[in-house]
């Protein structure tokens, strides 16, 4: 823009650096070109093709970044980098951009790179006729003496038209009148019009002169503005104050104090008394700024600072300062007074915002840009120079726009709003002046939530231990699921999965998909079912909704719920009764019979234990509390009787024990009548083998059965993925006592619940009670001795030590 002149050490800098840039990296232009435009014209309007004009390669121009380098936040003209045009890209005004009636020039940078070149353009606006003359004021009085001699001059007021060349002021023009008439001055680009008084005046004729002098210019159609003159006849003062010199030339710098004298008016006038004391004034034609800014002593004539001096407003002022006499009429003096601002660091750079987006979703892609924002600083040269960036640690980052000084933020990661949800973005600007001036300023992004995370099981899979016959119909376990999204995206609703493979159990649960408590409709019995599962599936309610399920193990503890049940002694009618015979002559420790019993419980609670609850001698029988055996404890003598009742008590122990009682009656025979009562016996038994075969056919089926169901089971369990196995084994050594011993294990843990009898190789320890088992282990030896377990059932616990090779239980 050519606002103003350039100082010379502004020419003197852009010398050097022109010529830096001209050694080091690329070739200078040897040739200006020059085109024209009008001002006023569309944007969009070709000026010219500068590339054809300057011979480059218009193929090439894209790759070379052919581009116009510009001084200004906006540029008025741009380049076409497809065909080399010069277009307009702006509104194009020329008394903005020149302000002045001379020649309005623009000189362009056009640079090419790959070589770097660098050619000067120059685009000459030239003027359309759109503003009329105006003069300051509708009305100028002048007071001159009657005896002023013919040809004396007075200065009019001047019209200002914005427009320049021909479109300028031409020429004034005064109302006929046979004492005046209008005289034009060239002085510079400016002409200014003058009274002239071609015939004396008379007063006694007449005091005051009123006439109209016209500002015409030179435009097609033409324009005009008219100022009413009005000439005032009085005793004439015959000369005028003189200034020193016509221009003065001084330099300020911007922010002077208020009231400093920066200036000091000297003009003088011949005359004496009134008519030589001098009085300043500033002309009135001046603009107003220049009244707030500056003052002038209308006595000292001293020019003082009045407001606030900013190169950023104006760099260059002009005054027409007045001298007038106080002689009757006065007499004036002119001169110019130009005053030259230079720029000082005072202005921070100004980060604006032309575009926001306060809130970013989470699923965002690197590189969305989520705002726009301009910087500027008022200040020139390197003092308005600015560097721009992100102060604190943030996934956003400054991209440079095409535009100087223009940016955009952008997103540099991918952002997780269960991470961080809220950023402020610290964005500094800094200007290259010294000392260096910045500007902060903190956008704040709340990050918005998607559903992005699917809800999750603290655990996986579940176990539960339910004690058999529940309630039907209340609740017997809750799973709960977490999703780490907000709002629906994390409300949470459960289901059963149900599918046709399904067996039957899943029919009798239901769950609230509201909290996930699960319900059975159904009373649950260990001797049937131990142990079951399904899966719960947790739904989010996001959209799209996303889903989690995990597989609940459901174990069914014993309670005591079985009494013990006599298999042996067994009468033909059901009772637990049976007659034994033995010889008179059978030694101490002889075997007479074996109570055999049954408890479906496992555990303690189908633990059995048998003992004498009424004999006709304890000396002469024995009981063994865990096998039932009956035995001999002496020879029988002559004294012994020959029938001996035994009742047997079978108890389990269970908290609340259950029992049952079996009667065995015990006759002494001589040996020859022992062996013909067995033959007797034996066809006896014939009778009964019938429903001996039936019972062990029965028997045989439910031990199949179950043998069946846990080698499935273990066949589910080993198939999983998980770490997570349970296996029941049955331990198959039958000792007498037909019960349970069941062992769970758990990727390292085994627990076990002791059933009432011992496997092959366990033994009690004594003085026990029978409460600490010593069991062999069936694992291979790996070092894990002295790591503890610990085994539960139904309110018993056993603490165990596991070795190489066995497991030592005592009770917790």
């Amino acid at each position: 823009m050519a606002s103003g002149k350039r100082s010379p050490m502004k020419d003197y800098s852009w010398i050097v650096i022109y010529s830096a840039l001209v050694l080091f990296v690329g070739k200078p232009s040897l040739a200006q070109i020059r085109y024209s435009v009008p001002e006023e014209v569309k944007d969009g309007t070709v000026v010219g093709n500068v590339a054809k004009d300057l011979g480059l390669d218009i193929v090439s121009l894209r790759d070379r970044r052919f581009r116009v380098v510009s001084e200004t936040k906006d540029s008025v003209f741009e380049v076409n980098p497809d065909n080399g045009a010069l277009y307009v890209h702006s509104h194009i005004d020329r008394e903005e951009l020149c302000q002045g009636s001379g020649s309005c020039q623009m000189e362009l940078k056009i640079l090419v790179e790959n070589p770097l070149e660098i050619h000067y353009v120059v685009v000459e606006i030239t003027d359309v006729n759109d503003h009329s003359p105006i003069f300051p004021e509708n009305e100028q009085i002048f007071e001159i003496g009657e005896q002023t001699l013919p040809g004396q001059r007075f200065q009019l007021h001047s019209a200002r038209d914005p427009d320049a060349g021909i479109n300028s002021i031409r020429t004034y023009t005064l109302t006929p009148n046979e004492h005046f008439e209008i005289n034009i001055r060239q002085r510079e680009a400016n002409k200014l019009p003058f009274l002239v008084l071609k015939k004396s005046l008379d007063r006694e004729q007449l005091k005051k002169h009123t006439m109209l002098v016209t500002a015409v210019d030179g435009g097609k159609p033409q324009r005009s503005g008219t100022l009413n003159v009005s000439i005032i006849v009085l005793d004439s003062n015959d000369n005028k104050p003189i200034f020193t010199q016509e221009v003065y030339e001084i330099t300020v710098q911007e922010n002077a104090p208020i009231r400093s004298s920066i200036f000091q008016m000297n003009a003088t006038d011949p005359d004496e008394g009134t008519n030589g004391e001098i009085e300043y004034t500033l002309a009135k034609t001046l603009m107003r700024e220049v009244f707030d800014i500056f003052e002038l002593d209308k006595l000292s004539g001293e020019i003082r600072v009045k407001g606030l001096v900013d190169y950023e407003e104006n760099n260059i002022y002009e005054l027409d300062v007045q001298a007038l006499d106080k002689g009757t009429p006065p007499l004036t003096g002119e001169c110019r007074v130009i005053i030259k601002i230079t720029d000082v660091n005072d202005n921070a750079p100004e980060i604006e915002v032309t575009s926001l987006s306060n809130t970013v979703s989470e699923a965002s892609k690197p590189g969305t840009i989520i705002s726009l924002i301009r910087v500027r600083d008022k200040d020139s040269g390197v003092n308005g120079k600015i560097i721009s960036q992100i102060t604190n640690d943030v996934p956003f980052e400054l991209k440079p726009s095409y535009k100087e000084n223009t940016y955009s933020i952008v997103t540099k990661g991918l952002l997780d709003r269960e991470k961080v949800s809220f950023y402020e973005i610290t964005i500094k600007a800094t200007d290259c002046g010294e000392p260096p001036l910045s500007t902060l300023k903190t956008l704040n992004i709340q990050i918005s939530d998607v559903n992005d995370n699917s809800p999750h099981f603290q655990h996986s899979p579940l176990e539960f231990y339910l004690i058999e016959n529940n309630v039907a119909g209340q609740s017997i376990l809750s799973v709960s699921a977490t999703d780490d999204d907000l709002d629906n995206n994390a409300v949470i609703s459960y289901h059963i999965a149900r599918d046709g493979s399904q067996n039957d159990i899943m029919s009798f649960l239901n769950i609230n998909s509201d909290n996930g408590h699960i319900t059975a409709l159904k009373s649950f019995d260990f001797e049937t079912l131990k142990t079951f599962q399904f899966q719960v599936v947790a739904t989010d309610s996001g959209t799209p909704s996303l889903s989690n399920n995990v597989t609940v193990n459901v174990f069914i503890l014993d309670q005591n719920d079985n009494a013990p049940v006599i298999l042996y002694p067994l009468s033909s009618n059901g009772s637990a009764e049976g007659v034994e015979e033995i010889p008179r002559n059978v030694n101490a420790g002889h075997l007479v019979t074996k109570v055999r019993a049954y408890d479906a419980d496992i555990g303690y609670n189908g633990w059995l234990l048998f003992s004498l609850q009424e004999v006709t001698d304890h000396s002469l029988f024995g009981l063994d509390r865990y096998t039932g055996q009956i035995r001999t404890l002496r020879s029988f003598t002559e004294t012994d009787e020959a029938e001996h009742k035994l009742v047997i008590l079978v108890k389990d122990n269970g908290n609340v024990s259950l029992s049952a009682t079996a009667t065995v009656v015990v006759k002494v025979v001589e040996p020859k009548e022992a062996f013909a009562a067995s033959d007797v016996k034996s066809a006896s038994k014939d009778d009964d083998s019938n429903v001996t075969f039936y019972l062990m056919i029965t028997l045989g089926s439910v031990s199949a059965l179950f043998i069946i169901s846990i080698i499935v089971l273990i066949a589910m369990q080993c198939s999983k993925s998980t770490d997570y196995t349970s296996k029941y084994l049955e331990d198959k050594n039958y000792d007498g006592t037909l019960c349970h011993s069941i062992q769970y294990r758990s990727g390292d843990k085994r627990y076990m619940l002791v059933g009432p009898r011992m496997s092959i190789g366990s033994t009690i320890v004594p003085g026990s009670n029978a409460n600490t088992l010593v069991l062999p282990d069936r694992r291979k030896a790996s070092g894990e001795d002295g790591k503890r377990n610990k085994i539960s059932d139904e309110g018993l616990f056993l603490d165990c030590d596991l070795f190489s090779s066995s497991v030592v239980c005592r009770e917790a």
